[in-house]
């Protein structure tokens, strides 16, 4: 583990190498004994720095795979330890890459939770929003003592002072379909209209009197 603070990059970098060096000498391109290139000659083939080049053959040192000998340079000591340091990095590898990958999955549900949310927040604001404008079908009674009485749709204003459209009337068990403006409302009529709840209420309220308009009078 990397204590001081130092660029991922970096670390990455005198690992691959590390890698690179072991795989070699795995394939026999670096035999037991051999002597490697120096640190300057390593670190120009890799085009690093000479302090990354030593990190690199202190890695392999460390596992017993080369040996830094003082005058005469890094010696290649163990092809069965390159051989397990490989088979260490790779199930190591494995295991970053599957975390790595986790990591972005989760990082992207994050976001897809976040759109989700936000979306269906949206969606309920619309829909309250709209619940009021929702067209719906609503049957009002106009009752006996009704100002509409004897009155045509058109002399009340029906359309224009309630927003909503009658349908159709039922009158002592027959239908009248689609009124036109100069049918008269009698006691007893069942107007089927459509509009908003608001509209319907200003149907339940014209019928009842509770608008004002011309000679229609609230009770």
């Amino acid at each position: 583990m990397m204590q001081e603070s130092q660029p991922q990059v970096n670390l990455a970098r005198y690992i691959t190498i590390a890698v690179d060096i072991a795989t070699r000498i795995v394939r026999g391109e670096y035999r037991i004994g051999q002597k490697l290139f120096g640190r300057s000659t390593l670190a120009g083939k890799y085009n690093v720095s000479p302090e990354t080049i030593r990190r690199a053959l202190t890695l392999l040192q460390e596992r017993g795979i080369v040996e830094v000998m003082p005058g005469v340079g890094v010696v290649v000591k163990s092809d069965r330890a390159a051989h397990e340091y490989l088979a260490d990095y790779n199930q190591k590898k494995v295991l970053f890459d599957i975390q790595e990958r986790l990591t972005e999955l989760l990082k992207q549900r994050e976001k897809l939770n976040y759109e989700i949310d936000r979306l269906t927040n949206q969606l309920l604001d619309y829909t309250f929003k709209m619940a009021g404008r929702l067209q719906k079908l609503e049957e009002i009674s106009v009752p006996a003592n009704s100002p509409l009485l004897g009155k045509s749709l058109a002399e009340v204003g029906f359309r224009a002072r309630t927003g909503a459209t009658v349908l159709s009337i039922y009158r002592q068990g027959q239908e009248i379909l689609s009124p036109e403006a100069n049918t008269s409302l009698q006691a007893g009529d069942v107007l089927l209209v459509v509009g908003t709840n608001e509209s319907a209420k200003m149907v339940q309220q014209l019928v009842e009197g509770g608008i004002i308009s011309g000679d229609v009078t609230e009770h």
